[in-house]
């Protein structure tokens, strides 16, 4: 450790981050920065009975905020939720948003600073062609957030995904300033996550990067971020899930999350537009889904991909750098941490495809696939992700 650079950082890129161990005590200065006196957080009911959400809340309160807590957030987020955070943040006079935890949390919380001063109803604001442009932004409230898992890297996300459970369908709730004002990325404030679910997200920050890598479009910056962000997961998820107070690999993960989700505007691909149906209709973990499905859509893909994974795996200095390596890395990687081998183990069945391959060729990360996606070659890779074929 004595000629490791030391994990610290002020970043602006995409947003301003205070990235460091012990940075969740500069909380109430971010708040203030950004002139709330009355912040909501955010958070899900599982964080906010463990210590540190009263921590925070004391924390708060002692240096002068009226900080008052909202948890009703489900693991996949519904309007409903939403529609409870604004009622909240209304009825406490708060002049702003603490969005804590993980992509749930973080998504919902981004969703109530829009939603508070907006008259439409939510789903007049979903990612298609301009409807961004109807959101009345003088209305949003600012948001501080901070990530407890290192995953989803919503913290640096410019949308918020919502489940409508009128047509169980996963919906991107966007517009570019729902882009958190100031991130806290504290990765003792990851310390306490589970191996499986330390897994689970490290594996979503993975398949973030790796879409993003693979994306047809052209974006050098994400690609460069992509690039590192997997060799942060390489590294030190494993580590992570076996070490879980290991607070070097903590960090390193947690900026490979953030990384993930900044590089992902370059787009995703098959593994989010078959994720997010799973979730919507099963409620599967996402970032564990992804985990699922990522060698079955990266096989898809190869024929428009190999040159590119192949640069990959010398970036990671995998032994005789190829496709192949790189799906080898991957494969053993899902068993080392214990990701299940196929979508049965999930709970996905055979007569389930037609419905979710329906969904999936409509989702809204499909459209940046390698390879263009039919309802026709999604419901043949959902047969061999139901039915562990891989090649």
């Amino acid at each position: 450790m004595s000629n490791e650079m030391e994990l610290v950082g002020n970043w602006n890129y995409p947003t301003a981050i205070r990235f460091g161990a012990g940075r969740i005590s500069e909380l109430p200065d971010a708040c203030r920065e950004l002139g709330m006196a009355r912040p909501l957080l955010v958070t899900d009911p599982g964080l906010a009975e463990l210590p540190m959400v009263p921590a925070v809340l004391d924390r708060c309160r002692s240096e002068g905020l009226g900080c008052e807590l909202f948890a009703d957030v489900q693991g996949n987020p519904v309007e409903a939720n939403v529609t409870a955070g604004v009622a909240a943040f209304r009825a406490g006079k708060h002049d702003g948003v603490i969005a804590l935890g993980g992509g749930s949390a973080l998504d919902v919380g981004k969703a109530v600073a829009l939603m508070v001063g907006q008259t439409r109803p939510l789903w007049d604001f979903e990612d298609r062609e301009d409807w961004y442009t109807r959101v009345n932004v003088d209305g949003m409230a600012p948001v501080v957030a901070v990530p407890t898992t290192a995953g989803t890297g919503s913290e640096v996300g410019r949308a918020s995904v919502i489940t409508d459970e009128r047509d169980h369908t996963k919906k991107i709730i966007f517009h570019p300033r729902m882009l958190p004002a100031l991130v806290i990325a504290d990765p003792e404030l990851t310390l306490g996550l589970p191996p499986k679910i330390t897994a689970a997200v490290g594996m979503d920050a993975l398949s973030h990067n790796l879409e993003a890598f693979c994306s047809p479009f052209y974006h050098p910056m994400a690609q460069g971020m992509a690039l590192e962000g997997m060799r942060l997961v390489k590294a030190w998820l494993p580590t992570a899930c076996r070490q879980g107070d290991h607070i070097t690999a903590r960090a390193h993960m947690l900026v490979a999350s953030t990384m993930g989700a900044a590089a992902f505007q370059k787009g995703l691909g098959a593994m989010h537009a078959m994720s997010h149906p799973c979730g919507a209709v099963l409620n599967t973990h996402h970032g564990l889904t992804n985990a699922v499905v990522m060698p079955y859509v990266l096989v898809f893909n190869r024929p428009a991909i190999e040159e590119r994974i192949t640069a990959l795996a010398r970036y990671l200095d995998l032994p005789k750098p190829s496709f192949q390596a790189v799906l080898e890395w991957i494969m053993d990687l899902r068993e080392e941490i214990g990701i299940p081998a196929d979508l049965a183990a999930l709970g996905v069945t055979e007569d389930q495809i037609g419905q979710l391959a329906a969904m999936a060729v409509a989702d809204p990360s499909a459209g940046s696939n390698p390879i263009p996606l039919t309802v026709e070659n999604l419901t043949a890779l959902f047969q061999n992700a139901v039915r562990g074929r891989i090649h």
